[in-house]
């Protein structure tokens, strides 16, 4: 049986997001932290140890998810896949919501349903986990409450007060799955990689003059702060193609003329939105 590491707790949402990739039939263990996830897969002992590790990276509302990009730019596991889960946010509690004043849950979720806060004037709590603010609140007075999953109620058996409270209807996440194994080209295929680039004028322009001269379609490019060195930026990018198409591999030699680190994370199948 495939087992798969997630951060969080059970009803969070990354354990969903490993259900709707590998099916039901998996079993899922929970981390601490981002790192801790992927560390457990990355660590092989024995046939029983965790498999693959799953990791949200970026959701439609609120971007990207950076402590994510920070750990996986440390790890050696690699990306086989890519997943989109549709994110239905709750109230959770054992109040009535006139007397809900305070509200648990994960930045990210918070930053989602800011606007039904901001109409209910709640003070927000942060949490590491959607589901685990859940857990936290069961126990605590009725004017706390947390935004998590219907299932993250039912797991925890804290009753819905309001369904459907996120911003914008139309929120998903999207996750990558890893694996100490590489995939292999299927023709619908997309890359991902994060670079740094060199202090040089138009080193950056090259890289994507690169992309463009060969007609590869980025689909992504984000900057995030490099963690050793003030005021220098490491950039994520996705593109379509696999890394082991000789194009592709011609293209990635080039480019990191012009870079001071190149990661391939991994080729994956496109997944799709739904």
């Amino acid at each position: 049986m495939k087992k798969v590491s997630y951060q969080g707790v059970p009803g969070a949402y990354s354990q969903s997001a490993a259900k709707k990739f590998f099916g039901e039939g998996i079993d899922t263990f929970g981390t601490a932290l981002f790192e801790d996830a992927l560390n457990s897969a990355e660590e092989e002992r024995t046939p029983s140890d965790v498999n693959y590790s799953i990791l949200p990276v970026e959701n439609s509302i609120e971007g990207t998810v950076g402590q994510s990009i920070d750990e996986i730019l440390k790890t050696n596991l690699h990306s086989i896949g890519e997943v989109y889960l549709k994110v239905e946010h709750c109230l959770i509690g054992r109040g009535r919501l006139g007397n809900v004043t305070k509200v648990y849950s994960h930045p990210q979720a918070l930053g989602q349903c800011s606007d039904f806060i901001i109409d209910h004037n709640l003070r927000t709590v942060p949490t590491y986990d959607t589901a685990g603010s859940v857990e936290i609140i069961k126990d605590l007075e009725d004017n706390c409450a947390a935004i998590a999953s219907s299932l993250a109620s039912s797991l925890y058996n804290v009753p819905i007060i309001k369904e459907g409270i996120a911003n914008n209807s139309n929120n998903f996440t999207r996750f990558l799955v890893f694996s100490r194994e590489n995939t292999t080209e299927t023709g619908n295929d997309k890359t991902s990689i994060i670079f740094s680039v060199k202090h040089e004028p138009g080193a950056l322009h090259q890289i994507l003059k690169e992309f463009n001269d060969n007609d590869i379609n980025l689909t992504k490019i984000e900057s995030r702060p490099n963690k050793n060195t003030n005021w220098e930026y490491n950039f994520f990018v996705d593109f379509l193609g696999h890394y082991s198409n000789s194009k592709i591999k011609s293209v990635l030699d080039k480019i990191s003329e012009n870079t001071l680190f190149l990661k391939i994370i991994g080729s994956y199948p496109i997944a799709d939105l739904d």
